[in-house]
This record gives C-alpha cells, structure tokens and sequence, in this order.
C-alpha cells in the first residue's frame, strides 16, 4: 500500500494553476450583459474610484466574487444596481 503526502505547498501549487486557468479564461471573454468584469474595468465604467467601489462592496450595493486576490463583478448585478438608483446605461 502507497502513502501519498500532499502538503501545504502541494495545495498552494493547485491553487496557483486554478487561479491562473481562471485569469486566462476570464482574460478572453468580452463583457456582454452575463460576463463578469475585474474592478478596473468597473470603475472605468462607472467612472469611479477604488475607494468608491470598495465602499459599495462594504455596503453591500455592489455583489462580487474574490478569486485569488481579485475582485470580479457581474455586469447584471452592476445594471441592476444602476436602474435601482435611477441611472440609465
């Protein structure tokens, strides 16, 4: 019977290849109203800075997912947060 260790860095390694696998598949997709968009592409959108973006992730006006340091938002959730405040694209 053969033991197999998996340590900490093992672990840490995956995660570093699933990361980077995501980076490259998020870094082909154009932005269309199902896609998600990293947080510089946000406040060039919104025409807004990291501050004010980070605040409407604390006050919960904004969803979004952290991968591997990086924030991604979905371009629905970021319309909705729009006409529920009375702006139009």
């Amino acid at each position: 019977m053969n033991v197999e260790m998996i340590t900490r860095e093992d672990l840490q390694n995956l995660k570093n290849e699933i990361v980077a696998e995501l980076k490259s598949i998020l870094s082909h997709e154009k932005p269309s109203e199902g896609t998600w968009l990293r947080s510089a592409q946000v406040r060039k959108m919104l025409s807004i800075s990291p501050g004010t973006l980070q605040n409407l992730r604390i006050q919960g006006h904004l969803r979004f997912t952290k991968i591997g340091g990086c924030f991604f938002y979905s371009q629905r959730d970021i319309a909705a947060m729009l006409n529920q405040n009375g702006f139009k694209r």
